[in-house]
């Protein structure tokens, strides 16, 4: 199958150029069936109308003397040629016509004479180079052709009626017409600019440059698809930055625990180490680095699958104080150990239409930093609400160090730690937060935090109620 190789500019140009000649074609079209409306019809109307006039005349019997002079003198005063003849058989002779047939008279015309209707012919005349028209009026005495009136005048051409016309209007035409191809070029490059300026930086971003940018030089359709180019592009590089970033992310927490992994497992192999005491210490911190990629592996994949929406939520209607109950319970001999003083505050008249799993996920990630970054003897204050007849808050407060307020609007971004050293040592993989805010996502609701270094965090987490 033979594929069009015509370009864009090609074809906007081809279309312009049909459009042109269709208009051209019109025109001329146009001005044939108003030649032939407005000129022919009224000639054979005002033809008529003279022939019928002089035919009013006519009383009946033998074509008198007087009558024939009435039609020479109206002869030489109209315009047209006007002729009376006694037999129309001999109207053949005095007609100026170049025919190609025996008889101007056919039997059919004859006959219409008969019945008093008028005759009308256009013949061609060499003398004038031109087109004749001619009318033939029946004089009739009692169903009886006593004579006829033949009214005939050379109409003239269309170059003729246009030809004063045709003066000023070839020039401008010629001006038109040129100006048209100016302007018709400029256009398609004005249109097809930015196509091509377009498919120039996919291609670029085909080769992962995603730094050109379109110039907007215009407010419609082509400037609109433009902006929205430059959006998507700003967006595929960003993405694109977040995947490095990802990546870079992901290498440097593996980096840690490999190294770690492979140092002491070498140390192993190789007898350096004498004791079993020291073994036995070498062992336990592989597999903790071993525990800590095991939980990166795992919350990566967690966080792919909610992204991608690869594992649907399973939501039915749920009560959310039983859930945060359920997973507070889990952690009582942390709190116990710690000293923390837990308040938990929670309604359950309110009912979630989510995913318990996936709810109870965000409950025991949050209360894993909140226990993790509270001090001992600290507290932490649970609270489940009702704001309003369509949604509710769950609060949960910690009087640990908090986060400084420049750091705020970066918690929830993936592998993000207020607190680097420590968290890695704490064994935080940096993706809890992350999977947290697309969990809440995932139920349309919401997720804030407000803190200040010193003062603990406070996460406020807003989610629909389940219609009643």
């Amino acid at each position: 199958m033979r594929r069009n190789t015509l370009t864009l500019e090609q074809k906007i140009w081809l279309m312009i150029s049909l459009s042109v000649i269709l208009t051209v074609s019109f025109s001329s079209f146009l001005l044939d069936y108003f030649y032939q409306k407005l000129y022919v019809d009224k000639v054979e109307q005002t033809l008529l109308q003279e022939g019928k006039s002089l035919a009013s005349d006519y009383h009946g019997g033998e074509v008198s003397e007087t009558f024939r002079k009435q039609i020479e003198w109206y002869d030489e005063k109209s315009t047209a040629e006007v002729i009376l003849v006694n037999n129309p058989r001999e109207l053949s002779a005095c007609l100026p016509f170049d025919i190609d047939y025996q008889s101007l008279i056919s039997g059919k015309d004859r006959a219409k004479l008969l019945r008093g209707e008028t005759v009308t012919k256009i013949g061609y005349e060499k003398r004038f180079h031109r087109k004749i028209m001619g009318v033939i009026i029946p004089l009739l005495d009692d169903h009886r052709l006593q004579g006829a009136i033949y009214l005939y005048i050379p109409l003239a051409s269309i170059q003729e009626l246009t030809k004063e016309v045709a003066m000023i209007w070839l020039p401008l035409a010629a001006l038109f017409v040129f100006v048209l191809l100016i302007a018709g070029k400029r256009l398609v490059r004005h249109i097809t600019g930015p196509l091509k300026e377009m498919e120039e930086v996919a291609y670029h971003m085909s080769q992962g440059n995603y730094e050109a940018q379109i110039p907007v030089r215009t407010n419609d359709e082509i400037g609109k698809l433009a902006k929205a180019f430059n959006i998507m592009a700003k967006a595929v590089a960003e993405e694109d930055m977040r995947k490095r970033e990802f990546l870079a992310n992901v290498s440097h927490e593996l980096r840690t625990p490999i190294s770690y992994v492979k140092g002491y497992s070498e140390a192993i192999l190789q007898g350096l180490v004498k004791t079993k005491e020291e073994q036995r210490k070498h062992v336990q911190l592989i597999y903790r680095e071993a525990g800590r990629m095991e939980r990166l592996v795992r919350d990566l994949l967690d966080l792919a699958q909610l992204e991608g929406n690869s594992v649907p939520l399973q939501k039915v209607p749920l009560v959310f104080a039983q859930v945060i109950e359920d997973t507070v319970a889990k952690y009582e001999p942390f709190l116990q150990k710690k000293q923390i003083t837990l308040a938990v505050e929670l309604d359950h008249d309110i009912i979630l239409e989510g995913d318990a799993d996936r709810l109870e996920q965000v409950v025991q990630n949050l209360l894993d930093n909140a226990v993790r970054y509270t001090p001992d003897a600290g507290k932490i204050d649970i609270q489940l609400r009702k704001v309003s007849a369509k949604s509710c808050q769950l609060i949960i407060r910690d009087s640990g160090k908090g986060v400084p307020k420049e750091k705020l609007a970066f918690l929830g971004q993936r592998f993000f730690r207020v607190d680097q050293a420590r968290s890695r040592k704490e064994g935080g993989t940096g993706l809890g937060l992350a999977i947290v805010k697309q969990i809440i996502s995932l139920h349309d609701g919401t997720i804030s935090f407000f803190s200040e270094e010193g003062k603990g965090m406070k996460v406020v987490i807003e989610l629909p109620i389940y219609p009643e």
